[in-house]
């Protein structure tokens, strides 16, 4: 069977989110700590948090689950590798994205049966997620941010059909994305209360 490991990504500029009204320290920890949640919820995976610039993410992981500090997203695969060698294949989750549905990233790790990496798109541009073959190779780096975070991959690859998509979804990245959220779906308890 193989070693998985799913890492949700925490940025500083994140809390330009939150809504007016709500604290954006505390709108970045709900949403980090409801996508968290859902990740670590997941069987057969071991969940990291990784932080690019974050402090307390500690206080909302379970225990035994590690919290890794990045120099930028841009480390993320390599910290994924670097924290746990025996690795096969890791998930790189936004935190901005508190309710996204778990089947996600199972489909995520599907595709990899028959790409290099596999990517949930981002509406409006960029990735939800991105999964990979561990240890990344370097044209594989992927960036969550790039507008057309697919294209670019892709582009990149030396090859065809290395690059695979799954169902896309959304992040919230402005005040007003928090719209966006599906009421009809479970958990994201966190920051479904800072908003009600």
């Amino acid at each position: 069977m193989l070693t998985r490991v799913v890492a949700v990504l925490v940025t500083p500029g994140m809390a330009d989110a939150a809504p007016p009204g709500v604290d954006p320290a505390e709108f970045l920890t709900a949403m980090a700590e409801d996508t968290y949640e859902m990740v670590a919820g997941l069987e057969l995976v071991r969940p990291v948090i990784l932080s690019a610039g974050v402090p307390g993410l500690e206080n909302i992981a379970w225990p035994g689950t590690p919290v890794l500090r990045i120099a930028s997203p841009a480390d993320a695969f390599a910290a994924l590798s670097a924290g746990d060698e025996t690795a096969e294949e890791g998930v790189v989750v936004s935190a901005d994205a508190p309710d996204l549905p778990p089947l996600l990233i199972g489909k995520l790790f599907r595709e990899l049966g028959r790409a290099h990496l596999a990517v949930c798109p981002a509406e409006g541009g960029g990735a939800v997620a991105v999964a990979a073959r561990l240890p990344v190779a370097e044209w594989a780096a992927p960036d969550l941010d790039e507008p057309d975070a697919v294209a670019a991959m892709r582009r990149r690859a030396p090859g065809p059909r290395m690059v695979a998509t799954g169902p896309g979804w959304h992040r919230l990245r402005k005040p007003q994305d928090v719209a966006r959220l599906d009421p009809g779906l479970e958990g994201w308890d966190n920051t479904r209360a800072l908003l009600t």
